[in-house]
């Protein structure tokens, strides 16, 4: 785990106490160790805990604990998103956008969408399709602020829709 990082105030929430996501990789890191361990001392959920293993890379262990989870609750859709999180961290992004695609199909139209999108941009993002990932940050964007969504959801899918299109500016 990494301890405190100068200059990340301003880095995106990534949903649970110190991570945020950085946003040159658009990829959650640790960035207070100590906060992330206390948080994840005090929770029950196990998707917390497999969230954590996803962002420290231990894709097999987040697998395992995954499965346990999915077993008890199928339907999660946090458990489902996390699942195709770990084919990402595995380098397996061609399945992991085919998974995210399921559920984008599911849940389209829902407030949940934005969210799919944002995940679909981040593996399009780290799999070196930045078009691609462009499109799909504005979309995630445009739906939150459409749903008037959470600010710091706003804040991140700018950030990563911003990233996403200096990269591809570099490379023309």
């Amino acid at each position: 785990m990494q301890g405190d990082l100068a200059g990340t105030s301003d880095w995106p929430e990534a949903g649970f106490p110190g991570i945020r996501v950085n946003p040159l990789t658009l990829m959650p890191e640790i960035i207070n160790a100590e906060a992330c361990s206390t948080a994840l001392a005090a929770s029950t959920d196990p998707a917390d805990h497999i969230f954590v293993l996803i962002v420290e890379g231990h894709a097999a262990e987040a697998a395992e604990l995954l499965a346990e989870a999915r077993f008890k609750d199928p339907e999660s859709f946090r458990l489902r998103a996390f699942e195709a999180e770990v084919l990402r961290v595995s380098h397996r992004s061609d399945r992991a956008l085919e998974l995210f695609k399921q559920l984008l199909a599911e849940f389209q139209g829902t407030e949940r969408e934005a969210l799919v999108l944002q995940y679909i941009g981040k593996v399009q993002y780290t799999s070196g399709h930045i078009s691609a990932a462009v499109e799909a940050f504005a979309r995630a964007l445009d739906l939150r602020v459409a749903q008037s969504a959470d600010a710091a959801q706003i804040y991140s899918s700018t950030v990563a829709l911003q990233r996403a299109r200096e990269v591809l500016d570099l490379a023309c």
